[in-house]
């Protein structure tokens, strides 16, 4: 596959909020709300430094082979070097979207596999594994279930659907698929898409086990292994922080100081914490859990605890109780030795409210790594641009209507612009303005409405002369537009929106390898790739 690659800053961007910019950018306000900051002498420090005595290396490897088995997936080789204290994760998490949902998901896992070989490259003596955090407790089944395609909207329906999502079944997922073939045609790329989608979902009992197997498959080549936190075994192990959580509402007041630091630096806050952020969890319900009185109820259910059933409820079925936002990554830093976590920017963003609460529990608090950004185009649509007179640039950082309007008038037959005829009228009535106010000076604002009435008109009637040129120009204004929806769908980032599926249509498996590629670790920019 031909391709070429450009960059956008971040900045340049104007797609990122000033927390994230800083944040890549080391600024001094943030410094105190990480460890170590995301550039490669980072790793260093935090080889020599990080204590992961904590981490039970047996039971991860356990639980982690325990379920790839279950899934009738191989266990990756690589699962075993868990077992040495010179092994260290990268994790990445992620919802389990329909089809692997938006571009972003793609990325975030080729993002942390590159970091992990980046790492064995200038750390040889330690082995770093990538790893993908499903978010298969997540109950938010609307935020998962739909896939935008070729302008249609692809949505699996599910009337059972609550609870974790991980544990939804797959029955039905078939008439899906079978749409979707639809969509896809023929090709020996479509083929092979319907047989990666009906080997994952079609032969898994839940959606856990279908988008492990789907991972598993479009990244075989790359050692990366899926977790998924759903787990009675690991659970035991973060029990005893649920418990401080639940019962001692730890975390509340410490991540509350730092978002009110945040804030006092001029950030806003990403998430915010509550009293008890865990979950009750069954088959059907994902509920949280408040105190009312001396009582401990489950929100949305007939289910109560006192105090002692709760602890005993705890002790007994730890699979029971899942974390919120807050506590997910205390979670996943207390049962891996990881020293990275890659995300996009409000992962991070939440991630910066978490340091007092991980200095306070002793866990180690890993290096916040930002997942690579890309956006990408046809190479017609790219030249057909350069020839609009606009760039890749141009359409990130500035609203449609602007950009329709400046092509109309670098492109109009005579002069559009009224700029001059507006500086001779308002020179006009300023002379108006001296005389009149040396005569009444309350006939000033009289000759100011005046002024701002003929202004007006002024600008009216540039409207109009657009609003004619702009018939005049109807195709390439429809280009204009059309490449901007390719750029920004929905007005949104590309790879917020779009799935890999046209994509892998065009390229087959030399997609995901090319991305791999063309990605950059430690990069602070937008890539680029123009797809030939």
């Amino acid at each position: 596959m031909k391709i070429n690659k450009n960059y956008i800053e971040f900045e340049k961007s104007k797609q990122f909020s000033n927390l994230f910019i800083d944040y890549v950018n080391q600024q001094d306000p943030l410094k105190k709300f990480y460890n170590e900051p995301p550039v490669i002498e980072s790793f260093q420090k935090m080889i020599t430094a990080s204590n992961f005595k904590q981490v039970n290396r047996k039971k991860i490897v356990d639980v982690i082979t325990s379920q790839y088995q279950s899934s009738g997936i191989t266990v990756p080789s690589t699962v075993s070097l868990l077992l040495n204290e010179n092994t260290f994760t990268v994790c990445t998490g992620h919802q389990l979207c329909l089809f692997t949902g938006p571009l972003y998901f793609i990325y975030k896992i080729l993002s942390t596999i590159n970091l992990a070989e980046e790492l064995k490259k200038k750390y040889p003596n330690n082995e770093f594994i990538p790893i993908y955090w499903m978010a298969s407790e997540d109950h938010d089944y609307d935020e998962i279930k739909s896939i935008h395609l070729f302008g249609k909207t692809i949505t699996w329906e599910k009337e059972e659907a609550k609870g974790a999502v991980g544990r939804i079944k797959t029955k039905g997922i078939e008439q899906i698929i079978a749409e979707l073939r639809g969509l896809v045609g023929d090709t020996e790329n479509a083929q092979q898409i319907i047989h990666l989608f009906e080997e994952a979902y079609l032969t898994s009992e839940n959606l856990a086990f279908a988008t492990r197997a789907l991972v598993h498959q479009l990244f075989a080549n790359y050692n990366l292994i899926v977790l998924d936190p759903d787990d009675k075994e690991l659970k035991i192990e973060f029990a005893s922080m649920m418990a401080d959580d639940i019962f001692h509402s730890t975390n509340y007041p410490l991540v509350n100081t730092s978002i009110n630091e945040l804030n006092a630096q001029g950030y806003s806050a990403q998430v915010n914490p509550r009293e008890i952020n865990c979950f009750y969890l069954t088959d059907t319900n994902r509920e949280r859990i408040e105190k009312k009185g001396e009582q401990y109820i489950v929100l949305n259910t007939d289910i109560s605890f006192t105090k002692e059933e709760l602890q005993k409820e705890l002790e007994g079925y730890p699979e029971k109780f899942s974390p919120n936002v807050v506590m997910r990554p205390l979670y996943q830093q207390t049962i891996l030795p990881n020293i990275a976590y890659v995300g996009g920017p409000g992962e991070l963003a939440y991630w910066l409210e978490y340091k007092q609460m991980f200095d306070y529990h002793q866990v180690v608090f890993p290096v916040l790594m930002p997942r690579n950004f890309t956006l990408l185009i046809d190479s017609k649509s790219n030249a057909q641009l350069h020839k609009l007179g606009f760039t890749i640039a141009d359409l990130l950082s500035h609203p449609e209507d602007l950009l329709v309007r400046e092509m109309i008038k670098k492109n109009a037959s005579h002069a559009i612009s009224v700029k001059e005829e507006e500086l001779k009228i308002t020179q006009v009535y300023t002379e108006l303005m001296s005389k009149a106010s040396a005569i009444d000076s309350t006939l000033k604002a009289t000759v100011e409405a005046e002024l701002q009435k003929a202004l007006n008109s002024i600008k009216n009637i540039e409207n109009k002369l657009l609003k004619s040129e702009k018939q005049k120009q109807e195709t390439t204004v429809n280009q204009l537009k059309k490449i901007r929806a390719k750029v920004l769908p929905n007005e949104t980032l590309q790879e917020r929106y779009e799935n890999f599926i046209p994509y892998y249509l065009k390229y087959g498996n030399e997609l995901i390898e090319t991305l791999k590629n063309s990605f950059t670790t430690f990069d602070k920019s937008i890539l680029i790739l123009e797809l030939e």
